[in-house]
């Protein structure tokens, strides 16, 4: 059974990762959006944020 919930993201030489576009999709995010990454142990967690 294939977890819909999961996706292998590779990092660029720059550092930089995409979110996949079904992820973007669901939470509605565009270009130009921000998120909040944060560090919990051994993981990262992505939060979309609103900036008014």
């Amino acid at each position: 059974m294939v977890d819909e919930n999961v996706e292998l993201v590779k990092i660029t030489s720059g550092g930089t990762i995409s979110i996949p576009k079904q992820f973007r999709r669901y939470l509605e995010m565009q270009k130009g959006d921000y998120v909040k990454m944060i560090l919990e142990g051994d993981h990262i967690l992505v939060k979309k944020v609103n900036i008014s």
